[in-house]
């Protein structure tokens, strides 16, 4: 079992708050390992002074060159602003002029500069027994190595003394801890993701350290005989961005969205969507045509095109899991009555996504690949539609992939099961007293939100998000248009599972709200747009 080099760092100001800044200058939550990075350095510097080259270099150079470290911080939100009084700090503008031998401007002198200062702290929610400390954990892959910076590393974090701004005082400490250990820490857990080209938090990576001691000392010569040089900022090259992810975090998911046009190209094509599935099908067989002329192998044809893991036909059916394309049509959502009534109407775009993390590439291809194609019925061969790209922030998509709390569904979820394999139902149209009609009733529902829920964490979502979701089902829609939720057509071997029109609500552990992006599609017919749901909300 792996051990953990944990920095645990603790708020002292009895109010908790973080002042730290961001890309944008955008509070940051929870402190990037840049920041904890940073805050040792610094204390290791100030600990071995003239000494720091040979003591305590080579160990922070060995950290800065881990794996991203998982986080565990307390929860929290961000304060209104807040103006408040500071000391004059901007002194360095009318030195700028004063070492050229000249007078500052009106606008640039000491007395018109202004010290009022907006801020936004991030307030730190911790129960009253609880101490708001934010542990940073890396994994110890070789603890012989570990063992040479060991001493090092623990005398430098008990030397920290602030992370974030000057009033965001700490007490920190360093030890080794098992997974077991990890497992007992109480908060949030922040689990790097994916290395981020312009977004996610910042990290270390080997560099960094000399990155940072070249810029303390243009910092220190930043004032010579020729004038005054402000020290530049880091440079992003000197560190990483890595996305991070709470476990109540799906990973985003990519799309490509088309509309489908008249094959004469005068407009929309529109299809009822209560035939959905069959949009879905003339998508796919398209997309199995465009891989066929891009020389896909027909194993990748067969489980990312069409979701076979069977090697034959006629064999039986293996399920390929999440490593496939999702086609999911998109039925207009249309404002009526002065834009205030959203109603549900014809099928006129569809997405292509995957439920799976890491298929870029391979939805970047379909984006470019199906540009033009026909989509051809089935059994009349007539070529019913063209594919179109459109952006994914197109008004319409946006129902589907924008970021919200509240989400219906627009088509109804097939169950991952059998909601009432124990006949209650039966039992119910035979005459049962009160009682044991609240008791049988009561447990119809429980099936029923437990398949759901289960529904949830095969579409890939975490089973965090799964457990703390708050849901709602019946048979009649909850948009305006939607049809009953029998009424959809299924493929033949779903229709012995019932099917459910599903509202839900997205929440943590303390059954707060929080925001998930879309598309959000579960249930058996997921890979085909059934269960699929749209954003509530502006």
């Amino acid at each position: 079992m792996p051990n953990f080099l944990c920095i645990s760092i603790t708020f002292l100001d009895p109010i908790s708050a973080f002042h730290g800044r961001g890309d944008a200058r955008k509070p940051e939550w929870p402190p990037s390992p840049l920041r904890i990075f940073q805050a040792l350095v610094a204390a290791a510097s100030s600990r071995w002074r003239l000494q720091f080259q040979n003591d305590a270099k080579s160990a922070l150079e060995w950290l800065q060159k881990q794996e991203p470290p998982l986080l565990i911080a307390p929860q929290s939100h961000v304060s209104i602003a807040v103006p408040i009084a500071v000391p004059n700090n901007d002194m360095d503008i009318p030195a700028r002029f004063w070492a050229n031998f000249r007078e500052p401007p009106k606008n640039k002198t000491p007395q018109s500069l202004k010290t009022m200062k907006t801020i936004r702290a991030t307030r730190l929610l911790v129960k009253d027994d609880s101490e708001p400390t934010v542990y940073c954990l890396w994994r110890l892959i070789n603890n012989n190595e570990f063992e040479k910076y060991k001493d090092v590393l623990f005398t430098a974090a008990s030397c920290i003394t602030h992370v974030g701004w000057g009033v965001d005082m700490v007490a920190a400490q360093a030890s080794v801890i098992s997974e077991n250990d990890v497992d007992e820490i109480q908060g949030e857990r922040w689990f790097p993701d994916s290395i981020a080209a312009d977004e996610g938090l910042r990290v270390p990576k080997e560099g960094t350290l000399d990155a940072l001691i070249q810029r303390h000392r243009d910092f220190l010569n930043r004032i010579s005989l020729d004038g005054f040089d402000d020290a530049p900022p880091l440079s992003s090259s000197a560190f990483n961005r890595v996305q991070y992810r709470r476990a109540t975090d799906p990973q985003p998911r990519n799309v490509a969205a088309f509309s489908m046009r008249k094959p004469d190209l005068s407009g929309f094509r529109a299809l009822d969507s209560l035939q959905a599935m069959t949009v879905a099908g003339m998508v796919r067989h398209t997309a199995r045509l465009a891989a066929n002329n891009a020389n896909w192998s027909d194993s990748d044809i067969n489980t990312f095109i069409l979701g076979h893991g069977e090697s034959h036909k006629g064999n039986e059916h293996i399920p390929v899991g999440l490593k496939r394309f999702a086609y999911l049509p998109l039925p207009s959502i249309e404002t009526r009555g002065n834009g205030k009534n959203r109603v549900v109407g014809d099928v006129r775009r569809v997405l292509i996504t995957t439920f799976d993390t890491g298929s870029q590439s391979k939805i970047n291809w379909a984006r470019k690949a199906l540009l033009g194609h026909e989509l051809i019925h089935e059994k009349t061969k007539e070529t019913v539609a063209l594919l179109t790209p459109i952006p994914a922030n197109e008004k319409v998509v946006q129902y589907y992939t924008k970021s919200a709390t509240s989400w219906s569904t627009i088509t109804p979820v097939v169950l991952p099961g059998y909601d009432d394999p124990a006949h209650y139902r039966r039992r119910l149209k035979g005459g049962v007293n009160a009682d044991e009609q609240k008791h049988l009733l009561a447990r119809l529902d429980h099936r029923i939100d437990s398949l759901l829920r289960k529904a949830i964490t095969q579409a890939g979502f975490p089973i965090d998000l799964a457990n703390n979701a708050i849901l709602e089902w019946r048979k009649v829609g909850f948009w305006a248009g939607t049809e009953l939720a029998d009424r959809y057509r299924v493929p033949r071997h779903l229709e012995r599972f019932s099917r459910y029109h599903v509202k839900l609500q997205w929440c943590d552990a303390n059954r707060r709200p929080i925001e998930i992006s879309g598309p959000i599609c579960i249930g058996g017919g997921r890979f085909y747009g059934l269960g699929l749901f749209a954003a509530e909300g502006d």
